[in-house]
């Protein structure tokens, strides 16, 4: 199957974090909380891979705090990602309390528009992916997509994430780079390739780099929503790709809580409305002055 002849050359660890990020993606969309996942041998046939693969996947998932998995029972859902919100609103649309019906519902305006500021485009990968298959499915015809995302300078010394006790230890940097990278040119691409193949007449993606350290991520959509996380710095074990086990410092930004907050036009005074003009401003500020 494709991608196991990766494995037997050192290409495990990357097979092994594609599976990881596949699932974090379904996790409280096809596989809502407390729900089982597939078994070992129905993911690794659906995926391609080994079930060696899909055992590594599934123990970075674990030791992130999204899944428990037990011998004999399989592996069950025990964390999503959380949505607050006030508005009546984010009741109706939020569904299975995760990002993605919020970005589904602002794809399915003829113009989107999203500003992002994140750690990396993990997240966004996969609901840009997941949106881009709904356009090739005929499910929604938006006319104008742009996508602007601030990310960290490549160069900038984070302090997260890092091996606990060896803080000029590379390789945590080095992976934080390989997945950021391998989302973005994803993300791109599948945006892209939209305009290309006639399916959305205008796209426009720009990425810019900031040389500020992330400590929450924001998502702007079209002007009238935002979501808003910090980021929690944790302690987890985590396999790098040369199948060392270590204590990192990280940061969950699929984990994090997100606070939703409405635009209201009709009233410039009103919470939502104050905080989603404070933070566009601070979006555009950096974006223009800082980012490069």
């Amino acid at each position: 199957m494709a991608g196991r002849g990766d494995e037997s050359s050192g290409g495990g660890g990357r097979e092994a974090q594609r599976v990881a990020d596949e699932l974090r993606a379904r996790i409280g969309h096809l596989y809502p909380l407390h729900s089982f996942l597939p078994a070992q041998r129905a993911l690794a046939m659906e995926l391609g891979v080994s079930r060696d693969t899909v055992q590594r996947a599934l123990r970075e998932l674990v030791n992130e705090g999204w899944i428990e998995s037990r011998r004999g029972s399989g592996s069950r859902v025990k964390k999503v990602q959380r949505i607050q919100s006030s508005t009546a609103k984010a009741t109706r649309v939020r569904g299975q309390v995760t990002l993605a019906p919020f970005i589904s519902e602002a794809f399915e305006q003829p113009e989107v528009t999203l500003d992002v500021y994140t750690l990396t485009s993990e997240s966004l990968d996969a609901h840009i992916r997941l949106q881009s298959e709904r356009i090739r499915g005929g499910f929604i015809s938006p006319q104008r997509i742009t996508l602007r995302m601030l990310l960290p300078d490549p160069s900038l010394p984070l302090p997260y994430p890092r091996v606990k006790e060896s803080p000029d230890d590379a390789r945590m940097r080095t992976r934080l780079r390989t997945i950021t990278e391998t989302h973005t040119a994803s993300l791109v691409s599948a945006l892209r390739d939209l305009q290309t193949e006639g399916l959305v007449p205008s796209v426009d993606v720009r990425i810019r780099h900031a040389p500020l350290t992330p400590t929450f991520k924001l998502y702007l959509l079209n002007e009238a929503e935002a979501l808003h996380g910090m980021y929690e710095i944790i302690e987890r074990q985590l396999e790098l790709a040369d199948g060392e086990v270590v204590t990192a410092l990280d940061v969950l930004g699929l984990g994090a809580t997100l606070t939703h907050h409405v635009k209201d036009p009709a009233d410039a005074g009103a919470p939502g409305t104050v905080f989603l003009d404070s933070m566009q401003q601070w979006f555009d500020s950096v974006w223009n002055h800082l980012a490069q």
